[in-house]
């Protein structure tokens, strides 16, 4: 279970100081192969593709599938699954609309500034297909991208083959899936960044994997974007002595129960509650069908005490976790101390699952501390931005002589005749 460090002990800081690096992967282990099979992909294309889907357990019949059975498949799954992913698309779509950004555009005595947004061509979505299958991350990942007006959206996942692939089907139907390619692991985070024969090349990768993965999309970046390294799942929930401990553990568990890896962190008020906590999460894991995975992940966690709200809200500030969950008496006053986190679930009738499948957010969130610069998934990822920058004669004459002087106090002649070569007739010397 969790283990409790008390504030002022030398342990409470070195356990805090020890997660604050949480995110510092081990990449050394999986590059090697991930470098091989990048290149192999750069060189062969389909080919290599196929190879590595082989070695690594199956090989697809095709590995573009672009007239996939959406619509059918959605109407194929139970009705309250169907509506549940039907009503959650819809208000991811409703919240990211928020996020459009138009650009703008001004003058000023003769100079025209602005900014033109305009969204990438094609976005690559990658799902995991693995230890579990996520639907979710599918349409988290790719409504933000249609609300942008990404015109080709790209999924890669590999597929089963039989009815359970039904339920990715619907998801890439909600979200704008034009194809979806029938590969995972590093072969495809290649494929997608490199391009094939069939594979269409993408100018940015979204969706978490694995270590080969995120090894893959690290390497990657530069021939493409990607939205960032995603690590273990994580939830901070910081809970005074007024908190329920069965809720306090309920949420701990609802992330811990995705991965060996996670990382279920409380911050509490006191020693009582700590232990409190522990009981429940003893009482609750038995019973959860993951609870072997959910051992393993609490056995990564910890609980810090800290005898203040301003010192609880100084340690969930350092833990910079990728979901922060609030149970105390005055949530936005505790909001307010907690400046690093990826999405926050203000009071204890808020559920971190709501965030998960239904609020509106994107659930793809930045892990290990990756929020000190990160943010969460949205529209704003998939465009790009120019800068409008126009001159009438009058004002580049006024600006004349600034530019001129910045340019030649770094030694850049060209710079200023550049100037100057504007403003002279061909017959008049070059001062």
């Amino acid at each position: 279970m969790l283990a409790t460090f008390v504030e002022g002990t030398p342990e409470f800081e070195a356990a805090l100081r020890r997660l604050e690096s949480r995110g510092e992967s081990d990449f050394a282990r999986a590059e090697p192969i991930v470098r091989e099979i990048l290149e192999a992909v750069r060189r062969d294309g389909d080919e290599a593709v196929q190879r590595y889907n082989e070695r690594f357990g199956r090989r697809s019949p095709s590995l573009v599938v672009r007239d996939y059975p959406g619509a059918a498949a959605l109407a194929r799954l139970p009705a309250d699954v169907r509506e549940a992913m039907v009503l959650a698309a819809t208000r991811v779509r409703a919240f990211h609309m928020h996020e459009r950004d138009v650009g703008f555009r001004y003058e000023e005595a003769g100079v025209t500034l602005g900014v033109r947004v305009l969204p990438v061509a094609r976005a690559g979505v990658y799902a995991p297909g693995g230890k579990a299958r996520y639907p979710s991350s599918v349409i988290m990942s790719a409504v933000p991208a249609q609300v942008a007006g990404v015109s080709e959206i790209v999924l890669a996942t590999p597929l089963a083959g039989d009815e359970s692939d039904d339920i990715i089907y619907a998801a890439a139907h909600l979200s704008g899936i034009a194809a979806i390619v029938d590969a995972g692991g590093a072969q495809a985070i290649a494929a997608l960044a490199y391009g094939t024969t069939t594979i269409p090349r993408v100018d940015k990768i979204v969706g978490p994997g694995n270590l080969y993965v995120a090894c893959a999309k690290r390497l990657v970046f530069g021939a493409v974007d990607i939205d960032g390294v995603a690590g273990p799942s994580e939830i901070v929930v910081v809970a005074d002595d007024e908190a329920d401990p069965r809720v306090i553990a309920a949420d701990l568990l609802s992330q811990a129960e995705h991965d060996e890896a996670a990382y279920p962190l409380l911050v509490c008020s006191s020693d009582l509650m700590a232990s409190a906590v522990r009981r429940e999460l003893e009482i609750q894991v038995g019973t959860l069908p993951r609870a072997a995975i959910a051992r393993a992940a609490l056995a990564n966690g910890a609980a810090f005490v800290a005898p203040s709200a301003e010192h609880m809200g100084a340690v969930a500030d350092r833990l910079a976790g990728e979901h922060l969950a609030l149970h105390v008496a005055d949530p936005e006053a505790m909001l307010a101390r907690v400046r690093r986190a990826g999405a926050a679930f203000v009071g204890a009738s808020t559920p971190e699952a709501a965030g998960d499948y239904l609020a509106g957010p994107s659930h793809v969130l930045p892990t290990g501390g990756a929020v000190r610069f990160g943010s969460p998934l949205g529209v704003y990822d998939f465009v790009t931005r120019t800068s409008i920058i126009g001159y009438t004669p009058d004002a580049l004459a006024r600006h004349q002589k600034a530019i001129c002087a910045f340019a030649r106090a770094e030694g850049l002649e060209a710079h200023a005749r550049a100037v100057q070569v504007r403003l002279t007739r061909p017959e008049d010397k070059t001062p």
